[in-house]
C-alpha cells in the first residue's frame, strides 16, 4: 500500500463502493469513514484505503477468487501472523465472517500496512537475501502441521503442463492474424506484431529444448503464488508486510523461487540481475534446503513457459483489458536476454547459503 492513489470518484468502481460502504462500515464496525482512496496498485482486485475512527484499513473487493477460497486464505493469514510472519490479520464482521457480501460483491478488510514497494534493483544485495529468507519462512509456515486443518498435505509430486513448440507457434500466428485484420493499428499492435515474429524465430531455434517431462522435480507444497515487489512492503530497509494471498496453492517450491526472482530482479528491466538473484536464492536455501537439480528444473520450466506463453496479449486482444500492456515488451526483451544466457542464469540459481 503506497501513496500511488487517486480520488476514488475517478474509479470505475466508485459508484459501487459508495453504495456498499455504509453496509460495510456497519458490518465491520468501522464507525465514521473519514476518507477513502482507490489504490492504483493491484492488477486484479479493487483496493481502497479507508481512514476511519477505528483506524486505517485496506479494503479489498474480491474479484479474482471465489469467496469461499478467499475465506480460507484469510484464515491462513491469521495462522501465519501467529507464526510471526509480516502479514495482516483480517478484521471479522459482527457476524464473525472475514468476508462481507453486499449485493453479490465480496469484501475483506485488513489493517493498513505502511511501507513502499521496491522494484528490481532498488533492493540492495542484502535485502535480496532477506527476501529469499522471507520466502523460505512462508513456505515453511504454510506447510507446517499446524496448517493441516486449513491446508491439507499436498501430493509428493505434481505434473506441469508443457506447451509444445507447435502450439506456441499456432498461438503466435493467431495473434498475428488478429492484428492483420485490424482496420487501423496502434503503436502497441505494431510492436506486438514485430515481437511475435521474433518469438517465432526463437521457437524455431530452441523449440527442441523444451522440458521433456511434465513431472516437476523437487519438493512440493503450499505456496503464496505471487511474491514479488507489488506484494511486498518495505519500511526502514526491512520487510514490513506481504500482501495479496489470493493464489495460495500447491506448487513445486522451485517454481515460486524461480518466478519470484525473475519478476523481482528481471522482467520489466529486460534483464536479470544475477548478483541479487544469487543472494535471494542463498537466503531462501538457508531456510529451505532445496537441492540444485530442483531449482535447475524449475528455472528451465519457467524459461519455456515464457517462451510459449502470451498472457499479456490474451488480456489485450481476447479480453480487451489493456492494464498489462506495459509488461509485454519488457518481458519479450527479458526472454531474449535470458535465452542467450541460460547457463549463467542457472549458475545464479545454484547459489549456496
Amino acid at each position: 500500500m503506497t501513496d500511488a492513489t487517486f480520488d476514488a470518484a475517478s474509479s470505475p468502481r466508485y459508484s459501487e463502493i459508495a453504495e456498499d460502504l455504509a453496509v460495510l462500515g456497519e458490518a465491520f464496525g468501522l464507525g465514521e469513514v473519514r476518507e477513502r482512496r482507490f489504490l492504483l496498485d493491484g492488477l486484479m482486485n479493487g483496493n481502497w484505503r479507508l481512514d476511519t475512527v477505528e483506524g486505517s484499513f485496506a479494503l479489498k473487493r474480491i474479484i479474482d477468487v471465489p469467496l469461499s477460497l478467499a475465506r480460507r486464505n484469510l484464515a491462513v493469514l491469521a495462522e501465519l501472523a501467529d507464526d510471526g510472519l509480516p502479514v495482516g490479520r483480517a478484521r471479522a464482521s459482527s457476524a464473525g465472517d472475514a468476508v462481507v457480501e453486499v449485493a453479490g460483491r465480496g469484501y475483506c478488510l485488513l489493517p493498513w500496512m505502511e511501507g513502499s514497494h521496491l522494484p528490481g534493483t532498488t533492493l540492495s544485495v542484502g535485502q535480496a537475501g532477506d527476501l529469499g529468507v522471507l520466502l523460505g519462512r512462508i513456505h515453511r509456515s504454510l506447510n507446517d502441521e499446524r496448517m493441516a486443518g486449513l491446508l491439507p498435505p499436498g501430493p509428493q509430486r505434481v505434473t506441469v503442463s508443457v506447451t509444445t513448440p507447435a502450439a506456441a507457434r499456432e498461438e503466435a500466428d493467431r495473434f498475428l492474424a488478429l492484428i492483420a485484420r485490424l482496420e487501423s493499428r496502434t503503436a502497441f499492435d505494431v510492436e506486438a506484431a514485430s515481437a511475435l515474429a521474433e518469438r517465432k524465430a526463437l521457437l524455431d531455434k530452441y523449440g527442441h529444448e523444451r522440458p521433456a517431462s511434465e513431472v516437476a522435480v523437487g519438493p512440493v507444497g503450499w505456496t503464496h503464488g505471487d511474491v514479488q515487489h507489488r506484494n511486498v512492503l518495505w519500511r526502514n530497509g526491512e520487510i514490513a508486510g506481504v500482501i495479496d494471498w489470493d493464489r495460495i496453492r500447491v506448487r513445486p517450491f522451485g517454481e515460486e523461487v524461480a518466478r519470484t526472482a525473475t519478476v523481482q530482479f528481471g522482467g520489466e528491466d529486460g534483464f536479470l540481475d544475477l548478483e541479487r538473484t544469487s543472494a535471494f536464492v542463498a537466503g531462501y536455501r538457508s531456510v529451505v534446503p532445496i537441492p540444485v537439480p530442483a531449482l535447475a528444473d524449475a528455472v528451465e520450466r519457467l524459461w519455456w513457459k515464457r517462451m510459449s506463453d502470451y498472457w499479456q496479449l490474451v488480456f489485450h486482444y481476447d479480453r480487451d483489458d489493456h492494464s498489462c500492456d506495459h509488461l509485454f515488451l519488457p518481458a519479450e526483451r527479458f526472454l531474449a536476454w535470458w535465452t542467450e544466457r541460460r547457463e549463467g542464469v542457472q549458475e545464479a540459481f545454484a547459489a549456496m547459503p
